[in-house]
């Protein structure tokens, strides 16, 4: 009875010891793990920057199509006469003389306190985190970088680079 526990307990231990040995990684196995998952964790990376490229060229356009909407609101108001004559210099054409205007809004003559608002704020440029817009007056040349400050006819951006297609500058938006 002894010898016949004795042998039990002897191959207790030797499935002990095999079932231990087999049942980790071997050193090749983890290094061929961790090379498959580098190597999908560089591809990853482009693809996620140029995502978040891509969506800060989508806010930019939005912002670019939120100001110029404006502008053009503040214009039709102004053609209409909603814009009093002393509100405006004798050059501007119907533009308005700065952003801020379009955010404070415009008294029109005869409706009493009334204010026209044609934004609730200036949108910020998605690629320097400010809300300083390169500006151009319609005195201005159209590729111009510099502003007149007659009026506001168009706003670029201030960014430097090139879109993701690599052929146009965030500044010819």
């Amino acid at each position: 009875m002894k010898n016949r526990i004795r042998k039990m307990a002897g191959d207790r231990r030797r499935a002990i010891r095999l079932s231990s040995a087999e049942s980790g990684f071997t050193l090749l196995e983890l290094i061929i793990t961790l090379t498959i998952i580098a190597i999908l964790a560089a591809g990853t990376i482009p693809v996620a920057r140029n995502m978040i490229k891509r969506e800060k060229e989508m806010e930019l356009r939005r912002n670019l199509r939120e100001l110029r909407k404006a502008i053009d609101s503040y214009k039709i108001a102004c053609d209409t006469g909603l814009v009093g004559p002393l509100d405006r210099k004798v050059d501007d054409e119907c533009y308005p003389p700065s952003l801020e205007i379009l955010v404070e809004g415009i008294h029109p003559p005869n409706k009493g306190d009334s204010t026209i608002r044609f934004l609730r704020r200036i949108p910020k440029d998605p690629f320097t985190g400010k809300t300083d817009w390169g500006l151009r007056s319609v005195q201005d040349d159209p590729d111009s970088a510099s502003w007149g400050g007659q009026n506001i006819y168009d706003v670029f951006s201030k960014a430097q680079g090139t879109t993701l297609d690599g052929k146009t500058q965030y500044k010819n938006w």
